[in-house]
């Protein structure tokens, strides 16, 4: 299963995804928003925009939270500034649909000054979690192909309250201090791993008549700084439109939330947030009038002005001064004519009947009829002519493996009431190769990716981008990055790149370890992000960036128990269908260390407890729990000499796992 994280970005100047922000410890309105997008502010004061983004997992249609209120902890004390309130009722916000990406808030007033953590509080109500698989999961997954769980069966870890009124709140320490000033933009990052082996466990304890599921806040979650608000990948953002602007130039809408689990027709939700969207007057804004199916090109919203009280969905990008820019806007006087356009993760991309399948927020695979007009367009906010121009048009993009299950994208319609649907266009808002790496070298690598359904399997050769194309910003400096670039699941601030990044990726990827026997081999395992168009590839994908993953092993028997090494406790490990033990070693040294969780049943409900082992008191905790026959889950990285690094452990007191990845 591919590695996604969920992100809460706070910038100063930057962007936002939830419902009600506001400024300071006050909660002030955030209507008052300038043409510009910017917000109003005071020499004490600056504009601080969220965001909400994540890279999810192809198991999971649905991970819904709420979250309820955010705020940031100032360096020196004093009381926490809150930057972010939940309505009532506080809406779901799907973590799944957030592949990568970013979905607009509003933007919050907040006082100037440097803050060094924050505390995400979000609900603790078993019914206010919803987990609904995909319409195809991969093969060992615990649910059913679109099967949801019951508030019954979920159990929300570390919470607070009683009754109904339950709330888990996350505290979470930056990498680095965030500045925040009323010159220059920076931002926060704050990641939620939805894969995580730790955040969401399935567990099948012999008393229960129904898997359990843990769902555990508190360890898949950290800083990762964010230094470029213009590279940000936003969502489609749903709105009501409230106001043109007098000169043309933009057009202000409330934003909308769907509902939660979805309902037909859908429906929607109005936020107490507005935000003011300017058209592309360089290149043009593309223009969709969903009830007419008509499209033009509009350089301002002069000749719009029927698009008051309308329902829009929004393809936008934002510029270095925070202002929010059009790209492609559809337009309806009904919200389910601008919602019913399939959103959510590729199911499988059908070259032999050009059919493209789409996983929708309820689980369901959407066809859509891939037909010679269909325009393909690759996110790229970065770069405004090419986030507007599609890379390809037709149905060879699909003959040519350009695009597979695991991409996450945003599709439109010719018509939402024709049977069966035709694409108009399909956004890619990210793509990303994973799987099995093999044969890495100074030139590229293979990615090797099987599942249940062989026409969904593929293999793929990938070459890195030129040396000198942009790549972002080093998290932990700032500084500017070219050419490809790699980090490890577990350290995500630690990104490797410049002149050495490849030959260290290859050298990375190279070990393997064996169970022997039937057992599944222990590869290395990866996702990595592409761009079009590169010039080391001017018509076809190139490596930009690559997470290199913890393989998970099968659920295992400790065979020998810990031995203490030099920063690592060492053990083996067997697994069924194997004819030989797998050494793993757990780092204990601080910053670096193992994840390690003990996972309990008791009284009928699952406990998750994060084990320190850079402690003594862990450690011997660690050790103790850990004796031979204890049945444990490892997820980490195959080394030359056949061991393998553990980046996360999870052990069971008792009972069995089930099998989640």
């Amino acid at each position: 299963m591919d590695t996604r994280k969920v992100n809460f970005a706070v910038c100063g100047a930057i962007v936002a995804t939830l419902t009600a922000c506001g400024g300071g410890s006050s909660g002030s309105s955030l209507s008052n928003l300038g043409s510009g997008g910017t917000g109003s502010q005071t020499a004490n004061t600056a504009t601080l925009p969220m965001l909400i983004s994540d890279a999810s997992a192809n198991d999971w249609a649905t991970i819904g939270v709420k979250v309820l209120s955010i705020a940031l902890v100032p360096q020196g004390g004093g009381s926490n500034v809150s930057v972010y309130t939940a309505p009532t009722p506080a809406p779901f916000v799907n973590l799944e649909q957030l592949d990568q990406l970013a979905e607009i808030l509003g933007n919050a007033t907040v006082p100037v000054g440097t803050y060094t953590g924050a505390v995400i509080t979000v609900s603790g109500n078993p019914a206010d979690v919803l987990l609904t698989a995909s319409a195809d999961p991969e093969a060992g997954f615990a649910l059913a192909a679109g099967a949801a769980v019951s508030s019954a069966n979920i159990h929300v870890m570390n919470t607070q309250g009683s009754g109904t009124n339950l709330t888990a709140p996350i505290t979470v320490s930056f990498v680095s201090p965030l500045v925040v000033s009323t010159t220059g933009s920076t931002a926060l990052d704050l990641e939620f791993d939805l894969s995580h082996p730790a955040f969401i466990i399935a567990h099948n304890p012999p008393s229960a008549s129904a898997t359990q599921w843990a769902v555990n806040f508190n360890g898949p979650v950290r800083h990762r700084p964010l230094a470029d608000l213009r590279r940000l990948v936003l969502r489609h953002t749903y709105g009501t439109v409230t106001m043109l602007a007098s000169d043309g130039t933009s057009i202000t809408i409330d934003k909308d939330f769907p509902t939660l689990p979805a309902v037909s027709p859908e429906t929607e939700t109005t936020g107490t947030q507005s935000l003011t969207v300017l058209a592309d007057a360089t290149n043009g804004t593309l223009f969709y009038d969903v009830d007419a199916k008509t499209v033009t090109t509009i350089k301002n919203f002069s000749g719009e002005a029927s698009l008051n009280g309308k329902f829009v969905r929004v393809a936008a990008r934002y510029q270095v001064d925070g202002t929010l820019v059009a790209t492609r806007i559809w337009a309806s006087s009904t919200f389910n004519s601008v919602w019913l356009s399939p959103e959510g993760h590729v199911l499988n991309a059908d070259a032999n009947t050009d059919v493209l399948t789409i996983s929708n927020e309820s689980g369901i695979g959407v066809p859509l009829t891939v037909d010679a007009n269909t325009q393909f367009f690759f996110r790229q906010p970065w770069n405004a002519v090419a986030d507007a121009t599609p890379i390809a048009t037709g149905t060879a993009f699909l003959t040519d493996k350009n695009i597979v299950r695991g991409f996450k994208v945003h599709a439109s319609v010719v018509d939402p009431l024709a049977v069966p649907l035709v694409a108009q266009e399909i956004d890619i808002e990210t793509a990303d190769y994973s799987g099995a790496i093999s044969a890495p070298s100074a030139s590229g690598y293979t990615y090797t990716h099987d599942f249940v359904r062989a026409i969904d399997d593929y293999t793929v050769t990938l070459g890195f981008i030129a040396a000198a194309t942009a790549n972002g910003n080093d998290p932990m400096s700032g500084a500017a990055i070219t050419g490809y670039k790699w980090w490890n699941f577990a350290y995500p601030t630690l990104v490797d790149s410049g002149a050495n990044a490849v030959s260290d990726f290859v050298a990375a990827t190279g070990g393997t370890a064996s169970f022997g026997g039937t057992a599944a081999p222990i590869i290395p395992w990866g996702v990595s992000y592409v761009i079009w168009g590169d010039p080391a590839n001017a018509t076809g994908w190139s490596a930009a960036s690559s997470i290199l993953e913890p393989t998970p092993l099968p659920v295992g028997t400790v065979a020998s128990p810990p031995v203490a090494g030099t920063h690592a406790e060492t053990f083996t490990i067997t697994a069924a269908n194997g004819t030989n033990p797998v050494t793993v070693d757990a780092q204990t040294v601080s910053g670096s260390a193992t994840l390690v969780y003990q996972v309990d049943m008791t009284g009928g409900v699952v406990t998750v407890s994060p084990i320190d082992i850079t402690t003594s008191s862990g450690l011997s905790s660690f050790v103790s729990g850990m004796a031979a026959g204890t049945k444990v889950e490892v997820s980490g990285a195959p080394q030359a000499d056949g061991s393998v690094k553990a980046y996360v452990i999870t052990y069971f007191t008792g009972t069995t796992p089930a099998a989640v990845n």
